[in-house]
């Protein structure tokens, strides 16, 4: 009953969102403003319409995991620009991952992808970690179900039409490929360019007092956040069509020191996990600070609470667990980066920080409809999930 009442939504929701035979299905634009260049786009999943809805439509269908209790959105809610409100995300198993789930916003514009994976630089590439990972599981898809969650889709007269239009001219467009592809559109389409300072550059907007102070601070040589949050992206790692060098910094920033020679609790050692070099043990991917208040917890474990918490930690040039399993000085870290020393910062200053940092959230986008649930009221797990998330 419940699956023929999904597919009877499909039907309705696909006849809303992509374009009919007669219109362009292919025609996209990016619309972006005058401070982001387009992004670097994979020649072979050009972007279109009808790909950026049917991504958006499978981003969000449970049916698409194994045992068909997960979606993508599980992990990643509009509300919380796209992250989930927990410490570490949760598959559709019940299985913890080991990070904190990442922001999707702008992710078009990252050189590398995950919170420590230099190899990870497509969207496509990282969507097999959540797909096909057994280590842990996230959506669980393994050999033994794959045909099974491909012909879910392709029992459904809307899904049929839509990856048609999505991929024309191909005789079995129903395929994991494509999925990736369509989902990869997706959220290579999630774009957040509308904060409040956003608008202030834009002459649209003006920055309180204390806005302006902690911008100046941010922007300044005494916080020296700009070191590794400097781009239009509030990050390190941003790239573009036209980028021809493409820089991938890492940085451990003092957060553990275990054994008092450097180390990160396994499996969360940053690029060591990958790289081996000890040099690299708790170096991670400085993340985008856009919409930073509304996706806490924060830092890639999720183990610091607060925005005040986060800039705590930075005040003091890293992080000193007293006691317990973790216990050590990550403020003598010998991995730590050069940049994270510690920062005189009275409470006021602490004060305004957090104050422009709050002036990165974009409301709009938290609330679109472009990249809302297009589920929303046919799909009773995916409105459990987020009650389940709202009441932690």
């Amino acid at each position: 009953m419940r699956n023929w009442r999904k597919t009877a939504a499909a039907v309705a929701l696909l006849a809303q969102i992509v374009p009919s035979a007669g219109e362009e299905a292919e025609k996209w634009s990016w619309n972006l403003p005058s401070f982001l260049p387009p992004p670097r786009v994979p020649a072979d999943n050009p972007m279109s319409e009808a790909r950026f809805q049917l991504g958006r439509t499978l981003f969000y269908d449970t049916r698409l995991s194994g045992n068909g209790k997960e979606s993508c959105a599980s992990c990643h809610l509009q509300e919380r620009a796209f992250t989930d409100g927990r410490k570490v995300a949760i598959g559709s198993t019940g299985e913890q991952t080991p990070r904190n789930s990442p922001s999707i916003a702008n992710a078009a514009w990252r050189a590398t992808l995950t919170w420590a994976n230099p190899a990870m630089v497509t969207l496509e590439r990282q969507m097999e970690g959540p797909l096909f990972g057994e280590g842990p599981v996230e959506m669980g898809v393994n050999d033994a179900n794959r045909g099974e969650i491909v012909a879910r889709f392709k029992s459904d007269e809307s899904y049929r039409r839509a990856f048609a239009r999505a991929f024309p001219n191909e005789a079995e467009p129903i395929s994991f490929g494509n999925i990736i592809k369509a989902i990869a559109a997706f959220e290579r389409g999630v774009i957040s360019t509308g904060s409040k300072y956003d608008l202030y550059l834009e002459g649209k907007a003006s920055l309180t007092p204390e806005e302006t102070r902690g911008k100046d601070l941010f922007f300044g040589e005494k916080a020296e956040c700009h070191h590794c949050h400097g781009s239009v992206n509030f990050d390190d790692q941003f790239y573009h069509a036209g980028t021809r060098e493409i820089e991938t910094p890492f940085h451990n920033t003092g957060m553990y020191n275990l054994s008092g020679k450097g180390d990160y609790p396994a499996p969360n050692r940053g690029l060591f996990e990958s790289t081996h070099a000890l040099d690299d043990m708790g170096k991670f991917r400085a993340p985008s600070l856009r919409n930073i208040a509304v996706t806490g917890p924060y830092m890639h474990d999720g183990s610091v609470a607060t925005l005040e918490d986060v800039v705590d930690l930075y005040a003091a040039g890293g992080r000193d667990v007293a006691s317990g399993p973790l216990a050590g000085d990550g403020r003598v870290n010998p991995h730590k980066s050069d940049l994270i020393v510690p920062i005189d910062l009275s409470p006021q200053e602490k004060s305004d920080l957090i104050a422009f940092l709050k002036t990165l959230t974009d409301e709009e986008f938290l609330r679109s409809p472009r990249y809302s649930n297009p589920w929303a009221g046919n799909d009773a797990s995916i409105a459990k999930t987020s009650s389940n998330l709202n009441s932690r």
